[in-house]
């Protein structure tokens, strides 16, 4: 029988937060689809909807913490399956630092067009 291999520590803080973040992401994509798909079709959906929606602390507060859990999710789950199929060494070093730069400009870029999308500046 096949042995398991993860590059996830069973118990370590990236596995974990590899978890929490799924179930987040499953909660908000779940509210964002009955949103913006079932009360609101996709003929009603316009820019000043947005820009009303996204004015509301609640709602920006959840859709940014939706953008960098996804980043987060998406960027350590690419990670962790390259070295699953055995990036290591000064390799892993550097994919790691172009992953976690890509991260971080995606979400400073999704961070600049929330705000863009409020009324508030």
């Amino acid at each position: 029988m096949a042995e398991h291999y993860s590059s996830f520590k069973r118990g370590g803080r990236r596995w974990l937060f590899q978890r929490i973040t799924a179930v987040f992401l499953i909660g908000v994509l779940a509210f964002h689809f009955f949103l913006l798909h079932f009360v609101n079709h996709a003929d009603q959906i316009t820019f000043l909807g947005t820009q009303a929606r996204m004015s509301q602390v609640g709602y920006f507060a959840t859709m940014w913490l939706f953008l960098v859990t996804a980043t987060f999710h998406g960027v350590n789950g690419v990670y962790n399956a390259l070295v699953n199929m055995g990036l290591e060494g000064s390799q892993k070093k550097a994919v790691g630092g172009v992953l976690a730069l890509a991260g971080l400009l995606l979400v400073a870029q999704g961070t600049r067009v929330a705000i863009a999308m409020t009324n508030i500046i």
